[in-house]
């Protein structure tokens, strides 16, 4: 186990074999996980900046106190992780298997998630602030209370989507699915503004 201040800088991990590793209090920056064995890893306090985890298996993995910032998670297999009280500001997500995936209290602000598979996932509370969602595929998921403003949702998929309690842009409505959507007065009237409909009270 580590339990670190310890900063490591470039470092080459691709396919190394880390499951079940346990690693506290390190900074690691611009560091190559590529194709690395991560299953079952847990991180508390850990800052990862500018880190590459293409094709790694991270799944099974739980993160708490944790730090991802502009990292890169192309064909990255999350299934079953736990990411708790952490931070993806700025994080790239590509053709990345992502369900099941328990988020906790977690800064998503900025992150890219374009056409990402997240059907069903509690996202509720989540700050999601300008994140990319462009053609995401949100079907049946809990965005209750989720920060969304300034998210790009052109051609999202919100179809059965909880969004009580949601902060959207008016104009992040014009070009989404929402059948069957779950929506409280003000998320109403921000669709009914998007689409020109003028409510008189």
């Amino acid at each position: 186990m580590v339990d670190t201040q310890e900063e490591t800088v470039g470092e080459d991990f691709s396919d190394a074999v880390l499951a079940r590793a346990d690693w506290r209090g390190r900074s690691l920056h611009g560091c190559d996980f590529t194709d690395a064995d991560l299953a079952g890893m847990q991180t508390h306090n850990v800052t990862f900046t500018d880190c590459d985890f293409t094709g790694a298996d991270l799944s099974g993995s739980r993160h708490t106190a944790t730090a991802f910032r502009n990292c890169t998670f192309d064909r990255t297999v999350l299934l079953g992780a736990v990411i708790d009280g952490c931070t993806l500001i700025g994080s790239r997500f590509r053709q990345s298997r992502l369900r099941p995936l328990t988020l906790r209290e977690t800064d998503l602000t900025l992150v890219a998630l374009p056409a990402a598979d997240l059907r069903g996932l509690d996202l509720s509370g989540l700050r999601l602030r300008e994140a990319d969602l462009f053609e995401a595929d949100l079907r049946r998921a809990d965005l209750r209370d989720a920060d969304l403003t300034g998210a790009r949702l052109t051609d999202a998929n919100l179809e059965e989507a909880d969004l009580r309690g949601a902060r959207i842009d008016a104009k992040s409505f014009r070009q989404v699915k929402l059948w069957g959507a779950r929506a409280d007065l003000p998320v109403a009237m921000a669709f009914s503004a998007a689409h020109g409909l003028v409510i008189d009270e």
